[in-house]
């Protein structure tokens, strides 16, 4: 950690793919993620500087990783999970707060059914509703269960601020023309406060600081009136915090600044930032062909293992690899199922591609592990950690038929 004076200083680049330099692929069983533990680490010290910095509290968003070999690290420098399930909060209770009576679990969901919200008041320490409508209905049983423990149940309830450029593409847009997420100024109802601890919104998906600035504006315009009257504000997660350039010091200062202002406790829920760079999703080659142009099948595809490469879309880097035409071997990678539309991208490389030759696609550890499907009964990757001080790779997980049958019946 650092002195109380010095803002900690990342020793290196978070997207530098020297991070992975030290490792032999070719020894690793594909496909596998590989989480780098240096580089989590290194991502978990920049978010505990803001921690130190401002007193706010940081928490885990399962939604983006939730790997938990890796959560007794994370818990030495984050404050708790967020979760969006019952699930997640499970896991979250049982994976990393365990007996620890300071972390917490932080949950929120569109809409709970009253089966969830029973079994939601056994693992969260914060319940944030999506409308009042849900906190009305729900109000009994979050009372019933504060009678029977030792630490009251928070409750919250999400709010739209409608704010402008929180994301680039819709499909990840919380504040999207007639979104379901949080209630508007238009429709929020001062009257059903009574009981409400905190207010949380969530705007923004891989921003800067600067966009903060942008929706805090928007949030205290519409809801201004009603936060000196919370325990805690959530601002929600999208803060891309550990990204090369990110505004560190400006997100400080407006952290410091509002609660300086109204008194509050506030909740950052970063997922991306925690686990960006981290980790990497080792492929082979299992074929080449051509039609129309040079084509690699991998054992590794797009549908199954990194599905936002077919829904924003995204294109993730590969180690030693360039754009199309940029060395002399451009080829389409494609995936290992039936579906035509498997296709991952147009990468060139600087010697021709051959059966076995590894493919490492780079920041591979946020939403991929968490959105995996066994479509066409293909194979999930397995989970790996990497631990540079002793140069040593750990596999987690295998995964099999089991995976693909449990899931069916």
């Amino acid at each position: 950690m650092t002195s109380d004076d010095e803002p900690f200083e990342p020793p290196w680049e978070t997207d530098d793919q020297d991070t992975f330099k030290a490792i032999d692929f070719s020894k690793i069983e594909t496909p596998c993620y590989l989480i780098h533990l240096g580089a989590l680490e290194r991502n978990l010290k920049i978010l505990a500087d803001v921690k130190k910095r401002t007193g706010c509290k940081i928490m885990l968003a399962l939604k983006g990783f939730a790997a938990w070999s890796t959560f007794p690290l994370i818990r030495k420098y984050l404050d708790g999970v967020c979760a969006s399930s019952v699930n997640e909060a499970h896991l979250g209770r049982e994976k990393f707060c365990g007996n620890d009576k300071t972390k917490e679990i932080v949950t929120f969901g569109p809409g709970y059914s009253e089966q969830e919200a029973k079994e939601l008041t056994k693992y969260s320490d914060h319940i944030i509703f999506n409308s009042f409508s849900q906190w009305q209905r729900y109000k009994h049983i979050i009372q019933a269960a504060n009678k029977k423990r030792k630490a009251k149940i928070d409750v919250g309830i999400r709010v739209n601020p409608e704010f402008v450029g929180g994301a680039e593409v819709d499909l990840y847009n919380p504040c999207a023309p007639n979104s379901r997420m949080g209630v508007t100024k238009a429709n929020f109802d001062e009257f059903m406060l009574e009981g409400i601890d905190g207010l949380h919104f969530h705007v923004l998906c891989e921003q800067g600081a600067e966009q903060l600035q942008g929706a805090l504006k928007d949030f205290e315009r519409r809801f201004g009136k009603y936060i000196s009257r919370m325990k805690w504000i959530n601002f929600g997660g999208g803060h891309h915090i550990t990204r090369r350039g990110y505004d560190v010091d400006l997100l400080c200062k407006l952290v410091n600044d509002f609660k300086k202002k109204y008194g509050v406790q506030v909740y950052l829920e970063p997922g991306e930032a925690v686990a960006l760079n981290t980790g990497v999703l080792v492929a082979s080659v299992l074929d080449t062909i051509k039609n129309g142009m040079d084509i690699a099948i991998l054992d590794a595809n797009a549908q199954c293992h990194m599905p936002d490469v077919l829904a924003m879309p995204y294109r993730p880097g590969i180690i030693g690899a360039g754009k199309p035409g940029q060395y002399h071997y451009t080829y389409r990678l494609g995936g290992n199922t039936c579906l035509s539309g498997d296709v991952i991208g147009d990468y060139s490389f600087t010697k021709p591609l051959k059966y076995g030759n590894r493919i490492v696609f780079l920041n591979m550890a946020i939403y991929t592990m968490v959105q995996n499907t066994t479509f066409n009964g293909v194979r999930l990757p397995s989970i790996a950690l990497y631990d540079p001080k002793t140069k040593k790779i750990k596999v987690e997980r295998k995964f099999g038929y089991g995976e693909y049958r449990r899931r069916l019946s």
